[in-house]
């Protein structure tokens, strides 16, 4: 039986400096000064049209401001944004409980400098986007900062008296070795985060590096500078709670992305955002995707909403596993039937088929990915097409 989970909200900025050149995020580089009021007013009304699209009546989760790079916004207004945003929302029932208020920065000092108005205005979280350490491989990445810009914004971020930082960063990036991609991990631990995100540079579709595509290192090589990272991480107290994320207490997880993973829902306001709502009356789950183009979204005459359906029973399982099998946390059939409103019967086949072969494990009715599973994890979500 479909039952309804915890409630998250994405909130999409959508404007850069520049356009990075491996990002597929819906991203715009500035040409003007953001009308940050005007932006605003149309995040605002996006998100009463999903309220009453969805006759949303529960509290918030989490809550998730991402881009593009939404540290070009001014702190006031990250404030009044939020302000508005909680004024739509009853509170928890738990009057301890602190909804978790992520925003994405930018290492650039002058946004940086920025971090304590972010903190005054409810933000308990950043994620600070470094990629790398290395000066010669932010000029190849197109990122507008240095190294001693993306330290200094952490140490800021570390004494502002925010909860909880995130350090974004890649690895196999062009031409990197073993010992260079380790050398950018170091680094990231000497600042002590309480979470890092480590992640291998992919190629996606429309993207620059796609058109022109960097040389790469070799997968032999990928995947030794992935497994001595895991033990670098591991060394230096971090566990690695899903496949590139790491963080040095279960309090410090994201707790955002945790609900995206295991199948939670989130409502999706601003440029391009996407949202997922399920409706247990209706055992029906709708999907939202919002006008992708600011001048679009914009536009007074137009409404917010581009896209909406409904998630076929058909492609419920492969979306349940596509996110829960991430995860190094186990899951049970309950999990699985509460989060696609569907029989377990649905996938008892499929997951026999991957415990035969060695990608999955099962524990007293509780499902997991191996370490197999994790580096063939395309062949085993194909299991559930």
């Amino acid at each position: 039986m479909l039952i309804s989970p915890p409630l998250s909200l994405y909130i999409h900025i959508p404007w850069c400096v520049q356009k990075c050149p491996y990002c597929d995020f819906n991203s715009h580089a500035l040409k003007a000064d953001i009308d940050e009021q005007a932006y605003i007013r149309h995040l605002l009304a996006d998100l009463d049209a999903d309220i009453a699209r969805f006759n949303i009546d529960r509290p918030l989760y989490s809550i998730f401001i991402g881009g593009g790079t939404p540290s070009l916004f001014s702190s006031a207004a990250i404030k009044q944004l939020l302000d508005e945003v909680f004024k739509r929302f009853k509170p928890d029932p738990d009057p301890e409980f602190q909804v978790e208020v992520t925003l994405e920065a930018n290492p650039g000092t002058v946004e940086a400098e920025k971090f304590n108005g972010f903190y005054q205005a409810g933000v308990n979280r950043i994620s600070i986007g470094v990629q790398s350490f290395a000066s010669d491989k932010l000029i190849k990445l197109g990122r507008i900062h240095d190294s001693e810009q993306a330290v200094r914004a952490a140490q800021i971020a570390q004494d502002c008296g925010i909860n909880s930082f995130n350090l974004d960063l890649m690895h196999g990036l062009e031409q990197q070795s073993i010992e260079g991609a380790l050398d950018d991990l170091k680094q990231a631990i000497a600042l002590k985060p309480k979470h890092l995100s480590w992640y291998q540079l992919t190629i996606e579709p429309n993207t620059s590096f796609y058109s022109k595509p960097p040389t790469l290192p070799e997968d032999d090589v990928l995947w030794d500078i992935q497994e001595q990272g895991f033990k670098l991480l591991a060394s230096a107290g971090y566990k690695q709670y899903e496949i590139s994320a790491f963080s040095t207490g279960e309090e410090y997880q994201c707790q955002h992305n945790l609900n995206y993973w295991q199948n939670g829902d989130y409502l999706g306001i601003g440029c391009g955002a996407h949202g997922k709502i399920s409706i247990p009356t209706e055992n029906q789950i709708y999907r939202t995707v919002k006008v992708k183009h600011p001048k679009g979204y914009m536009d007074d005459e137009r409404e917010h909403l581009d896209q909406i359906h409904t998630v076929p029973d058909a492609e419920r399982p492969f979306e349940f596993m596509m996110n829960r099998l991430r995860l190094f946390k186990p899951f049970s059939l309950d999990d699985f039937e509460a989060a696609t409103g569907l029989s377990r019967e649905t996938v008892i086949d499929p997951l026999q088929t991957a415990k035969n072969k060695k990608l999955v494990t099962e524990n007293n009715g509780y499902w997991q990915v191996s370490h197999f599973g994790h580096r063939y994890l395309n062949d085993l979500l194909s299991l559930f097409l």
